[in-house]
C-alpha cells in the first residue's frame, strides 16, 4: 500500500499510566517512554505524525488536589486543569520521543502545543451535564463543592460524584499552528484530553474564553485529523481489535470493515458508550467525512497499522 502522507495517532490512557493504572510520575514517564518507541517506528516510515492523547487520570489527580486544598486556595476551573495536564504530558512526551527519534538516527524532533477546541455554548451538554469526573465523596464533602457552583450527583453506595458537560467539538482552534509545525518537520503533540474547551463570545474568534467541560478525546482526534487533511487516523487502545457480541460465546473480532457496516453495528448497540463506543464513533466520523482510513488497535501495533492493512480493526470508505 501507499504510505500515508500524514497520520494522526490518538494515544489511549494505557500509554500514559502504568500497567496497573498507576498515575505516579515515575509510572507515567515509564509508560510514555514505551509509547515513544512505538511512535518513533511510525515516524521512521516517513509519515508526518501528529499525536494527541488522553488525560483522564491526570485531570482526576488535579481535581483531588483541588478538593483537598479548597480550604486554603480556590479550586481552579476544569479548563485550567485540561491545559495544565496537556502541558505536563506534552513536555514528557516530547522528552521521551526526542530520545527515541535520536536513538533511531532520525532527524525529526518534537513540539508540544497547548491546544484549544471550540464548542457551542448552547450545546445541550451544558444544561444537562452527564460526564463523571474525579472521585466519589460523601454527601457532606460534596456539598462544599456544590456551594462553589459545581454539579454533583448521588451515585448510591459509592457516594457523590461530580458531573460536567461533554460538548461536541466543533473546530480545533490551533490547527494552523499545528500544520505549520508539521510542515517545518516537527512531530507535534497537541489537543490532549480533547483540547481545552473554549467558546467564542465575539466575531471571528476574537473573544475566546475557556469553559467548564471535558471534550471526548477520540472525537477531537477525528476532527483534528480531518482539519489537518490527514490520510489515516490511528486510535491506540488496549485491545487489538474492536469486538462484536463482546462478553458472549459468539464474540468475534472485526478486521476490515466499511463505514456502512460499522455504523449498522453501532446503531444496534454493539459498542459501550464508556469504552469502545467513542472510538468507533470517531473512526466513523473521520472516514464518513472524507478520511481515507481509520484503524483501532493496540499501541504496540501502531506502526504496522500505518504501513499495512492487516492489523487491528481497519475502517475504510465505501
Amino acid at each position: 500500500m501507499t504510505l500515508p502522507r500524514r497520520v494522526v495517532i490518538a494515544l489511549g490512557g494505557n500509554a500514559m499510566t502504568g500497567p496497573d493504572g498507576s498515575a505516579t510520575p515515575g509510572a507515567q514517564r515509564d509508560a510514555i517512554a514505551v509509547a515513544a518507541r512505538h511512535i518513533a517506528e511510525v515516524v521512521a516510515t516517513g509519515a508526518q505524525v501528529v499525536l494527541t492523547h488522553g488525560n483522564g487520570p491526570q485531570v482526576g489527580n488535579l481535581l483531588v488536589k483541588n478538593e483537598l486544598a479548597a480550604h486554603e486556595v480556590p479550586p481552579v476551573p476544569l479548563d485550567w486543569n485540561v491545559a495544565q495536564t496537556q502541558a505536563t504530558i506534552g513536555f514528557t512526551l516530547t522528552d521521551e520521543l526526542d530520545a527515541a527519534l535520536a536513538g533511531r538516527g532520525l532527524p525529526q524532533r518534537t513540539a508540544a502545543l497547548v491546544t484549544r477546541t471550540l464548542v457551542d455554548p448552547r450545546d445541550p451538554g451544558f444544561t444537562s451535564p452527564t460526564k463523571p469526573v474525579g472521585r466519589f465523596l460523601p454527601a457532606d464533602q460534596a456539598q462544599r463543592f456544590v456551594d462553589l457552583g459545581q454539579r454533583w450527583e448521588d451515585r448510591g453506595e459509592r457516594g457523590w460524584r461530580r458531573v460536567v458537560a461533554s460538548p461536541e467539538p466543533l473546530s480545533v482552534v490551533d490547527v494552523p499552528a499545528i500544520a505549520a509545525l508539521g510542515a517545518a518537520g516537527f512531530v507535534v503533540v497537541c489537543a490532549g484530553g480533547g483540547g481545552v474547551p473554549v467558546v467564542d463570545d465575539g466575531p471571528d474568534g476574537a473573544a475566546l474564553r475557556g469553559v467548564e467541560a471535558v471534550i471526548d478525546k477520540d472525537l477531537t482526534a477525528a476532527l483534528l485529523a480531518r482539519e489537518l487533511g490527514a490520510d489515516t487516523l490511528v486510535i491506540a487502545t488496549d485491545v487489538p481489535h474492536v469486538m462484536v457480541d463482546f462478553g458472549t460465546p459468539h464474540a468475534r473480532a472485526l478486521h476490515r470493515v466499511t463505514a456502512a457496516e460499522l455504523r449498522e453495528l453501532a446503531a444496534a448497540g454493539q459498542f459501550a458508550r464508556g469504552s469502545m463506543g467513542p472510538k468507533v464513533e470517531a473512526a466513523l466520523r473521520f472516514v464518513e467525512r472524507g478520511g481515507t482510513r481509520a484503524v483501532i488497535t493496540t499501541l504496540e501495533s501502531i506502526s504496522d497499522a500505518v504501513s499495512g492493512d492487516d492489523v487491528g480493526t481497519l475502517l475504510v470508505a465505501t
